[in-house]
């Protein structure tokens, strides 16, 4: 059977690295990848598109190219990389949108993978200590990302119900590490201090770039697997975070996490403090990981821990810096 896989988001890191994996694979006979921007790194064998998600020429090429499967990368984790929170959510949202009108009018297509992200459970004090992919946020996210994630995964669910003859995937990541991967998190951990919420110790887990690559090739060949949890095993506690990173830490008030990140933007220097991550690192978040081995038959290389020792430790320190957005 002749395979046709679409990607989206290729320009960043991520789409990239995937697009790549996806073009070496023997299995798949073409591989379009996506973007209203060249990528600066090499795709491999796959087809660049300059396109826009947001624009009615994505369903041409969907239906021209007979693409069966849609890898949909294009969604973007920081106003940064955007250009401003509007933006952000312009090309996040209504970008996903219209790529789902694209893919319902699509008659060839079989099979839909989507980079959904676990701060789609939102950090709050009633959290469970894992989340599994049945619950829902105890306190939904108000804004950024998050909020992103929620509306993309509600239209994709939509896109399932009108199409249940098209194989749905939706992997919610833990935060992403890698080598020159700079998002909220990292730039986090770039500070040369870090502000922790006074009396509060997040636990968290994150997930090494390169088994991020693996899972979304993965998801894009194997039979569809619903919604899956994607971490690396183990969790890390803000401060433990910290010593492994060598960074001293500044304690201070969550409420003054706006202020945090005015002072932070007046001071410059590498790394940047997000007010938004402030639930975050005082509540964290856990996710339970069991479908990704029983239902996705998938087990990443690195832990929690070796993950971030890798990218952050103290060893590393310039690994997390500079480098390209996901």
């Amino acid at each position: 059977m002749s395979r046709v896989v679409l990607v989206t988001g290729v320009s960043r890191l991520v789409g990239g690295m995937t697009v790549r994996a996806l073009a070496a694979d023997p299995e798949i006979d073409r591989v379009i990848a996506v973007d209203t921007v060249p990528p600066l790194h090499g795709i491999g064998r796959a087809d660049f598109v300059r396109a826009d998600i947001r624009n009615p020429i994505i369903g041409k090429i969907l239906s021209q190219e007979r693409v069966d499967t849609v890898l949909h990368l294009g969604v973007i984790m920081t106003p940064k990389q955007a250009g401003g929170r509007t933006l952000q959510k312009e090309i996040n949202v209504i970008g996903t949108m219209q790529l789902l009108a694209a893919c319902q009018k699509a008659d060839s297509l079989q099979r839909l993978v989507v980079k959904s992200s676990s701060s789609i459970y939102g950090s709050s004090p009633r959290d469970p200590a894992m989340f599994t992919e049945d619950m829902s946020a105890r306190r939904n996210p108000t804004g950024g990302f998050g909020r992103d994630s929620v509306e993309v995964e509600t239209y994709v669910r939509g896109l399932a119900r009108r199409r249940p003859d098209i194989e749905v995937t939706m992997l919610r990541m833990a935060n992403l590490v890698g080598p020159g991967l700079r998002t909220t998190f990292s730039e986090y951990f770039a500070m040369p201090a870090l502000p922790v919420p006074l009396g509060y110790d997040g636990r968290f887990q994150v997930l090494h770039i390169d088994d991020a690559v693996r899972v979304l090739q993965r998801a894009t060949v194997a039979p569809a697997a619903g919604t899956v949890n994607v971490a690396g095993d183990g969790m890390l506690t803000l401060r433990q975070a910290a010593r492994l990173a060598g960074k001293p830490t500044v304690p201070v008030l969550p409420q003054a996490g706006g202020l945090v990140q005015q002072l932070g933007g007046l001071l410059g220097g590498n790394g940047a403090f997000d007010a938004e991550q402030m639930q975050f690192l005082q509540f964290g978040r856990g996710v339970d990981t069991t479908r990704m081995r029983t239902v996705l038959g998938f087990e990443p290389a690195a832990t929690t821990r070796e993950a971030f020792t890798a990218v952050f430790g103290a060893r590393n320190p310039l690994l997390a810096l500079g480098g390209s957005r996901v």
